[in-house]
């Protein structure tokens, strides 16, 4: 990364049902991320999941600009996990806080740029 440059990585993980996953993606999508995208020093966000039998793991990974901007989302408590009554009621459990990590080192290719390549090779 360039000198100077930070960025803070924002990690969330929650469990649902199914039907629970589905319902946070569409809360996910509709609400928080154009909250996310109108503020100052959000970059990006990820929501992943993996299916784990008959419940769906969730992990949210958002990467900010600085400490600063993330307490502009979440508030005096930064560490605290901000999690609305329509995501509350869509999982069956979640983490109360969150982990930070100042990132170290980043690299990127864009979805088309990886579409491009030959399947099943790492040339361009």
């Amino acid at each position: 990364m360039d000198a100077g440059t930070a960025v803070i990585a924002r990690s969330w993980r929650a469990v649902a049902t199914v039907d629970g996953a589905r319902r946070y993606e569409d809360h996910f999508r509709v609400t928080v991320l154009p909250a996310l995208r109108a503020l100052h020093g959000f970059h990006i966000a990820y929501l992943m999941r993996r299916d784990d039998d008959d419940t769906v793991r969730i992990h949210v990974l958002t990467l900010w600009e600085s400490m600063a901007a993330i307490t502009r989302f979440a508030g005096d408590t930064p560490r605290a996990a901000v999690v609305e009554p329509a995501a509350r009621a869509a999982l069956l459990s979640f983490d109360e806080t969150v982990e930070h990590y100042e990132a170290q080192a980043m690299a990127s290719r864009s979805v088309a740029e990886t579409a491009a390549r030959a399947p099943g090779t790492d040339a361009p």
